[in-house]
């Protein structure tokens, strides 16, 4: 695998990092993570935006983002990628042990991968943790992960592919690493940025999309229970992009994909064919 780290191309087993890196001994660092259609990362400018946004959400000074983009499809060239998932991630750089950053530059690492494909439906199971929508990090997309392991591990282990968290509110808030809607009658539903959820490219997108077809979405609370009792569900996601949920802790849904659903997925894969960067 060829990677870039601070602007260097090399084989992923040659370059290196300070073993004193800040991301790697405390998580200080943010990133994110597109689709590769055809060889060319989907929704760049959006997906740049947001690691922006996080960064500056951490305090964390955000290296110039010129040449990103170049270096991006450096890599994605270098490694023969056509469909694929691409990775940049940002840290504090070295510094010394403990919470406290050196001024330093940032460290930032760039790195593809083949991607495979994602089934068209997806257990689910809530998890005995919750997301705190008054912490520090919450809604900004940083690389400490260790509570999404540890959930993705729980769901694997009880039959599904996915975990959901609830809020300290018991209010329903996302997964692992998507975002979550839900279709009760004739509303369709994801919880706001007050739940203390990460706001999802592909979640903005299907916003918009849903407006477009006229299905009025609305992002508001509902209680983490509405997503077992809701008449269709599926998660939003850079690489899972619209999948519907089938089963939520073992239960059935009533239909998966359900109408909405379907619409919205076909909706986003018209997107992606006529707007790489929407």
């Amino acid at each position: 695998m060829i990677v870039s780290i601070n602007g260097q191309l090399g084989d992923a087993d040659t370059l290196r990092i300070s073993p004193l890196d800040h991301g790697l001994l405390v998580g200080d660092g943010v990133f994110e993570t597109m689709r590769v259609y055809v060889g060319v990362p989907f929704a760049f400018t959006r997906h740049l935006v947001r690691l922006e946004r996080s960064a500056a959400g951490l305090g964390l000074p955000m290296p110039s983002t010129a040449g990103l983009r170049d270096l991006a499809d450096a890599v994605i060239e270098a490694n023969r990628l056509a469909e694929a998932r691409l990775r940049i991630t940002v840290t504090g750089g070295p510094a010394p042990l403990g919470s406290e950053r050196a001024e330093v530059e940032p460290t930032v690492v760039i790195a593809a991968s083949a991607l495979t494909p994602w089934p068209p439906t997806a257990d689910v199971v809530t998890v005995p943790w919750t997301r705190n929508e008054r912490a520090a990090t919450a809604g900004l997309k940083t690389i400490s992960y260790a509570d999404n392991v540890r959930a993705l591990a729980y769901a694997q282990q009880h039959g599904a592919s996915e975990a959901i968290f609830a809020n300290t509110r018991d209010e329903l808030c996302e997964a692992t690493g998507s975002n979550v809607f839900i279709v009760q009658g004739d509303r369709l539903i994801t919880p706001p940025a007050e739940s203390g959820c990460l706001l999802g490219v592909t979640r903005a997108l299907v916003l918009e999309l849903g407006r477009d077809l006229g299905l009025d979405p609305v992002e508001g609370a509902v209680a983490l229970g509405a997503l077992a009792t809701a008449d269709e569900a599926f998660l939003t996601s850079t690489t899972r992009e619209v999948q519907a949920i089938a089963r939520v802790d073992g239960v059935a849904l009533p239909t998966a994909p359900g109408p909405v659903t379907s619409r919205l997925a076909a909706a986003f894969t018209d997107l992606v064919a006529r707007n790489v960067d929407p």
